[in-house]
């Protein structure tokens, strides 16, 4: 038995010091070279953080271009889904609320035309970023609103438009809270 239990014990600890000490330490390290030195690229306006960049934020406010849903309300320390399939009734009846919620808030826009992704929350209802149409089909109401020229929107959106990594790994994006600093800065 002692001929197996000490390079079973030997074993044990060089595998607790490279997984508990060392790669935790490489990670750490890397993590220095990162926008943000490991701590999350903060956003800041006049020098004052207003958001992190891959956290979303809660936009309810009818000037501003709305992120996507949260099914945490937007508490980066409970990241979570609603963990709710698409035949659960109570599921169901929140997306019918947030749909009914767009179309007052969005006249002109038909259920049809709606995005998915601005109605259902993401895995983990921290999302920062919408794609394109979804920020497209807000721009009726923020031109009416704040009384600016709808090409305006849509060039602002354009420019904010990230494209796929590499050209081809995911969707086109636009970070919201990025959209809605630039939107403020508009003259």
């Amino acid at each position: 038995m002692k001929k197996y239990l000490l390079p079973g014990l030997k074993l044990t600890i060089v595998m607790i010091i490279l997984c508990a000490v060392l790669y935790p330490l490489l990670i750490a390290g890397v993590s220095k070279l990162a926008p943000g030195q490991g701590k999350g690229e903060t956003i800041s306006v006049n020098g004052k953080v207003v958001g992190y960049a891959n956290i979303g934020q809660k936009f309810t406010d009818d000037k501003y271009f709305w992120g996507r849903p949260s099914a945490v309300d937007y508490n980066a320390a409970g990241s979570a889904g609603s963990n709710k399939g698409p035949s659960n009734a109570d599921y169901l009846q929140v997306v019918k609320d947030r749909i009914d919620s767009f179309l007052v808030h969005n006249p002109g826009v038909k259920k049809e035309q709606i995005p998915a992704e601005m109605v259902t929350a993401s895995g983990s209802g921290l999302d920062p970023d919408i794609s394109p149409a979804s920020a497209k089909i807000q721009t009726k109401r923020i031109a009416s609103i704040r009384n600016i020229d709808e090409l305006k929107l849509l060039n602002l959106i354009d420019q904010h438009t990230e494209s796929p990594l590499a050209g081809m790994l995911g969707p086109s994006k636009i970070n919201v809270l990025k959209l809605n600093i630039a939107l403020d800065d508009l003259k």
